[in-house]
């Protein structure tokens, strides 16, 4: 299957998050149109907004990056609203895309709609054989919704609409909030504001045995828009750098490239989460697609963003 972009129009729902702006930096090395819209313009969870929006933009293929994302802390304490305003937002865009006749649709889950003790690697068809882990269940359920309802669209109507499952994701444009942001932004906030303070200790959440698996949002963006030229199935694929860490050894590489020589102590009342979550890599391999950045590097460009936003 080939997709050739020149010449399109392509919107990028959530080109604001640290994902949707690499995707359109990407796009932007590819003969087309990118086409974005901010909240002031149209408002997701509306379906008028987005209907009438889609309407009048016309794209050829739509990314969907929007999405409501956080970490551990995020997800278990807002359940109603990672489950509703992720189910609204993937089910009034793929359904306006249908309606304004865009047959080429790439959706984005998360490599948490896949049970929490997967055999590991995870492979796609893992999907549904597994209780899900309970700290994330309500963004896992609205994600497989989302893969779901684009299966959906392409048995019913025969829209060629496919989807994408990143892993973990970091980069340039994540969010630092230590209230809802995922593991490796709060590493490197809490390692940062440890060594500016002269602090001799940081705390991270529960054992560091877990192990988690990382990819740079550009590697992402550029996967996806490999996806988006060449891919043209129901079955979703993995997005991932096929290799994975301890959250121990995650956080002695972040101190070490950020200059913190601190201790580094454990707080067990806090859950580990899923002991491990490496997903396959096999599908999106045999398509010809491979990273380019190591999370050595990709955590130190990431810092030193960081750095200019302070």
């Amino acid at each position: 299957m080939s997709y050739d972009l020149k010449g399109k129009r392509i919107w990028v729902a959530g080109h604001r998050g640290m994902v949707g702006s690499a995707v359109v930096r990407r796009l932007a090395t590819e003969n087309c149109e990118v086409i974005t819209a901010g909240r002031d313009t149209v408002d997701l969870k509306r379906q008028s907004t987005v209907e009438r929006f889609l309407d009048e933009a016309r794209p050829d293929a739509i990314v969907m990056a929007a999405a409501k994302v956080g970490g551990i802390l995020a997800n278990d304490t807002q359940p109603a609203e990672f489950l509703y305003d992720n189910l609204i937002i993937e089910a009034n865009i793929i359904q306006a895309a249908h309606a304004a006749d865009v047959n080429r649709f790439l959706f984005l889950g998360s490599s948490c709609i896949y049970p929490k003790l997967a055999a590991q690697p995870i492979s796609e068809v893992a999907l549904l054989t597994g209780p899900l882990e309970p700290t994330n269940e309500w963004y896992a359920v609205a994600k497989i919704a989302g893969i779901k309802l684009a299966q959906a669209y392409r048995k019913q109507y025969g829209r060629d609409y496919v989807s994408a499952m990143p892993t973990n994701l970091y980069g340039s444009g994540d969010n630092f909030d230590l209230n809802s942001s995922h593991v490796l932004p709060a590493l490197i906030r809490k390692a940062h504001e440890a060594k500016v303070t002269g602090a001799k200790s940081i705390t991270v959440w529960g054992t560091g045995s877990p192990r988690r698996e990382f990819l740079h949002a550009d590697d992402c963006a550029d996967a996806l828009v490999f996806l988006l030229k060449n891919y043209s199935e129901a079955e979703h694929v993995n997005v991932g750098s096929g290799e994975d860490v301890t959250i121990l050894e995650l956080t002695q590489l972040v101190c070490e490239i950020i200059g913190f020589k601190g201790e580094i102590v454990h707080d067990l009342s806090k859950p580990d989460g899923t002991p491990r979550k490496l997903m396959s890599a096999d599908k999106l391999t045999s398509l010809g697609w491979r990273p380019h950045i190591s999370l050595r590097d990709g955590i130190a460009t990431t810092y030193k963003w960081y750095l200019q936003q302070l």
